[in-house]
């Protein structure tokens, strides 16, 4: 095997790790939804929804965490898919969750530009098109392109720059985090905390929109082969940094329902900067806020561009897909095949206007929570079909935690179909899907013209290595 194809640098530490997956957590969501969090549920109830939700989410994370420390590889859910469940199931699995981060990844600079143009408005000019009844301006669109080619260039640079770059903006959301729930401590009041009437629809309102918040954990096994951590403690990773995103809903929740009276909550677009605005008595603090967001906006796009670059790599390297994406770069050892896949994605996607993000959020909407129970089903699979793989990391009753976890997928995915507001429409959101599975398919014919004939033991070594390729499969 050829060292440029197949040897990641391990340089992310622990913090590093942590702040990859908290950050890829957090996002930009809570600063324009906690404001409905509140008005649906009230405090207690959003509280007890993400409570529940998080408690979940260590479940998923405990059969992720299993997983990892056992098959510490590139890719991720495909690589669990293909131990238990064969090659064809691996590159739907692949296919389809790369899509899902992509999608999360190509709205964010569109969420980039809506931010911006909060605290200083975009003027617009240079008109380019309409779009499902947006006009697209160029203005507009060139603030979430450079965001895109920003972060296109420091994760095709290396991963220790991405690393560093993560540290430094989680910190400083978490900065306004702490100031934000300082002032709704100090200057705000209990007498603004409502309760809704019905608190019960409330708080499965909030609940189905939980894992969303949450998404964001399952990029560590995708970046485990840049991990310099013990086996073990990756697991652990996996744990500390879902209960840390749930301590910092819980604080957001607090102080949004403590910092400003309900009129205010309700009144505004982004009700977190508005709510701070308030409680400090200065616009000022509101944009600070936005700033805060305008991190989490950053660090969610690169985790998810981590994420989906590192799936798309594992496929390129087992040659489920064409060689181009199967390569490291020599010097600096990132996908850069795969980078330039999903940066030209992000860099594109603010052409298409402020209503593509909802597109793209829609189509991502499913991804989460079916990765969560195909990983939870490879698990089950894994612990009967090899109990004999080391399991640096092993979960107590693991196939209670994995039954769990695959009740309550199914659960939501039931709630998300039946229920959900945000159902997939014709024709944009369809033709996005139908785009990606055409483009997968044709992908696949390349790949296969490309290489002919993959043997099954060609296929173990490319995607497990020899550490921890099955024996049996290498002697056929």
């Amino acid at each position: 095997m050829k060292e440029d194809t197949h040897s990641f640098k391990r340089v992310l530490g622990r913090t590093d790790v942590l702040t990859l997956a908290f950050g890829t957590m957090i996002g930009w969501g809570w600063v324009v939804l906690s404001g409905f969090w509140i008005h649906e549920a009230g405090m207690i109830g959003s509280l007890i929804a993400f409570a529940i939700g998080a408690v979940i989410c260590i479940f998923v994370g405990l059969t992720y965490a299993e997983m990892t420390a056992a098959l510490p590889l590139a890719g991720g859910e495909m690589v669990y898919a293909y131990r238990a469940m064969g090659q064809g199931m691996a590159w739907l699995i692949g296919w389809a969750i790369s899509f899902a981060y992509i999608g999360v990844a190509a709205w964010e600079g569109i969420a980039l530009a809506t931010a911006i143009d909060y605290i200083l408005p975009i003027p617009k000019v240079w008109h380019l098109w309409d779009v499902a009844g947006y006009s697209v301006y160029g203005s507009w669109a060139a603030v979430g392109m450079i965001g895109a080619l920003v972060l296109l260039l420091l994760n095709f640079f290396g991963t220790r720059p991405t690393a560093i770059f993560q540290v430094m903006a989680t910190s400083f959301l978490f900065l306004v985090g702490l100031i934000f729930i300082f002032g709704g401590i100090a200057f705000g009041s209990t007498d603004y905390i409502s309760f809704p009437v019905d608190n019960g629809k409330g708080i499965i309102a909030v609940l189905l929109m939980v894992p969303s918040m949450f998404v964001g954990f399952d990029v560590i096994p995708q970046s485990a082969e840049e991990m310099n951590l013990p086996l073990r403690n990756i697991a652990k990773v996996f744990i500390v940094s879902i209960v840390m995103a749930a301590c910092w809903y819980f604080m957001i929740i607090i102080g949004i329902s403590i910092s400003a009276p309900p009129e205010v909550r309700d009144a505004g677009i982004v009700p977190a900067a508005d709510a701070m605005a308030y409680c400090y008595g200065s616009g000022v603090f509101g944009n600070l806020m936005i700033l805060g967001g305008i991190c989490g906006i950053m660090t969610s796009w690169n985790g998810f561009i981590v994420g989906s670059t590192r799936i798309i790599f594992a496929m390129g390297r087992a040659k489920m897909l064409p060689p181009f994406f199967g390569r490291l770069h020599k010097r600096y050892k990132t996908p850069s095949g795969a980078i330039l896949l999903v940066g030209g994605i992000c860099v594109g996607a603010p052409l298409l206007g402020q209503n593509a993000l909802v597109w793209f959020v829609n189509t991502s909407a499913f991804g989460s929570v079916l990765s969560y129970l195909l990983v939870a089903v490879s698990f089950l699979v894994l612990r009967k079909k090899e109990p004999e793989l080391e399991r640096p990391f092993k979960v107590k009753y693991g196939q209670h935690v994995a039954v769990l976890v695959i009740l309550f997928c199914i659960c939501f995915l039931i709630f998300y179909a039946s229920l959900s507001e945000t159902l997939l429409e014709w024709p944009n959101e369809w033709m996005l899907i139908g785009l990606w599975g055409l483009i997968g398919v044709f992908f696949a014919l390349w790949s296969r013209g490309a290489y002919y004939r993959v043997t099954r033991a060609e296929r173990e070594l490319l995607i497990f290595g020899e550490e921890y390729s099955r024996k049996e499969f290498l002697d056929e």
